[in-house]
């Protein structure tokens, strides 16, 4: 099938053809059609498949009759709300808006925080007919009634399951209100966790739901690699695959904002010019590290899961997971970075013993087994579960901050010491097994009694001041309960 056969107008087939594009990727071919029909849409795809042009080109064509070159505002009210998690994918998306829409005259503009909001206001004021926001710097706007959403007929929402991990719902559920009732909405998204599925019923109305992949799967075009290395020398291995394997373009992921910096700070000191990209970042810091990096002026971007989504870089062929990410989902966006529009990628993480239940939930949800490789010099003792020591005390903390860690909470862990079964801070019993009588601490249960009576101290205290004053101080050091209270040394008169 050709984009000629979807329906879409002359002058959008222009623009298609200006990117050299030909053929709808499976994604495009299924929801267009459905789009333009006025269907709302639960789209499922994997990154990389072209699902954004999926959604906009339809989007475009739709408001084609609202087209016009007049320079009154009132003209150009917003007809079309994108909304997206971050300000790399609004940018992202708003590229693409401009690229496809480029002999339409309909105006666009994006707005996300991290900017002066001043530039925006005036923007938006100007007349628009389609927005591209995140939802927090939207909010921003709508509280100082700088634009009105009464007259939006398109609602999108984009990488909808990623704003709810970053605690947007409340934010789309105020937006949501102030939008009109009859819409078309469409939400897309490369996973549908259950939350995602319960907010597409109250929002959707008899939604055509559209998966071109199954879910949480990746690109058969990806390698994936899991390397064995103990947590100090995974700096040292990093450094090594780079140099050893000459790679230019490198996309590193770390888990926090701290981490980030400190590696892409280290990896500047071993020669390879590197820069770290998180939330804590302002917006002109991100996009800077950004634009040097897909020029080629730094080989390494270290990034936290704030840039594992909305990143398009064109044939970048390895990404390297320094640490592995707490939620398995965000292992498959984390990868999609590579391997996109049909290129091969390569997907290598550093895994450490503390990691394995991390890698087995991501093996779990891939519903595959990863290759795992050593190399001389940085091999792990023992990538395998820990098994407790009978031996030794069982650290009922650490057990449940590694199972919160892995996230999983339904999983059965448990070990075994002598009869009794430790399934997280809760003891059960075995039904053989005799319960032990809880013992009384004497501290608390037996009356304080002073080393030194009364009567001694005061005729110490007559004797030799000074001496006594220093005993009393050693035989202070010794720790007492703070319920108790040492008797006073009545004065004599």
């Amino acid at each position: 099938m050709s984009f000629e056969q979807l329906g879409l107008s002359t002058d959008l087939l222009r623009a298609i053809s200006d990117q050299g594009y030909t053929k709808p990727t499976p994604i495009q071919e299924q929801a267009i059609p459905v789009i333009l029909e006025g269907n709302d849409v639960m789209g499922g795809a994997q990154t990389g498949t072209g699902k954004t042009a999926s959604f906009i080109l339809p989007m475009l064509r739709r408001l084609e009759t609202h087209a016009n070159s007049s320079m009154s505002p009132a003209k150009h009210p917003i007809r079309a709300l994108i909304l997206v998690p971050t300000r790399e994918l609004a940018m992202q998306v708003y590229v693409s808006v401009k690229t496809y829409g480029k002999y339409l005259t309909l105006r666009s503009t994006v707005i996300y925080g991290g900017v002066s909001i001043d530039a925006q206001i005036d923007t938006v004021r100007s007349g628009i007919e389609i927005l591209v926001a995140t939802p927090g710097r939207l909010l921003d706007h709508l509280q100082q009634k700088t634009l009105i959403l009464s007259k939006v007929e398109i609602l999108v929402l984009d990488e909808a399951d990623r704003m709810l991990d970053m605690g947007f719902l409340p934010d789309i559920k105020q937006i949501i209100q102030l939008l009109p009732e009859q819409r078309q909405n469409l939400m897309f998204s490369a996973t549908f966790s259950e939350e995602i599925k319960k907010l597409a019923s109250k929002i959707l109305r008899k939604p055509v739901l559209i998966e071109v992949a199954k879910q949480n799967s990746v690109s058969e075009l990806i390698t994936h690699v899991v390397y064995r290395v103990e947590p100090l020398k995974k700096q040292e291995l990093l450094i090594y695959l780079i140099k050893q394997q000459e790679l230019q373009q490198v996309l590193v992921f770390a888990r926090t904002k701290q981490g980030a910096d400190r590696l892409a700070q280290q990896l500047d000191r071993q020669g390879i010019s590197s820069a770290a990209i998180h939330g804590d970042r302002n917006q002109l810091q991100r996009t800077q590290a950004l634009e040097n990096f897909k020029q080629g002026l730094i080989r390494v971007l270290v990034a936290t899961d704030v840039a594992a989504r909305g990143l398009d870089i064109e044939e970048l062929t390895h990404v390297i997971n320094f640490e592995l990410p707490n939620n398995p989902e965000d292992y498959v966006h984390r990868i999609g970075r590579t391997g996109r529009a049909g290129t091969k990628g390569f997907a290598i993480s550093l895994v450490g013993r503390e990691e394995n239940q991390l890698l087995i939930g991501i093996e779990k949800l891939l519903k595959t087994k990863v290759n795992i490789e050593e190399i001389k010099g940085f091999e792990s003792i023992n990538l395998q579960p820990h098994v407790l020591d009978k031996e030794k005390p069982i650290d009922a903390k650490k057990l449940k901050r590694n199972v919160a860690s892995a996230h999983s909470k339904k999983m059965n862990l448990f070990v075994k010491q002598d009869e009794a079964v430790m399934r997280f801070n809760k003891e059960v019993t075995h039904k053989n097994t005799r319960r032990l009588e809880k013992t009384e601490d004497p501290l608390f249960t037996q009356p304080y009694v002073p080393k030194f009576s009364d009567v001694v101290l005061i005729k110490q205290d007559e004797m030799n001041k000074k001496s006594v004053h220093k005993r009393l101080n050693q035989q202070s050091n010794r720790p007492l309960p703070a319920l108790f209270i040492p008797p006073v040394i009545s004065k004599q008169k």
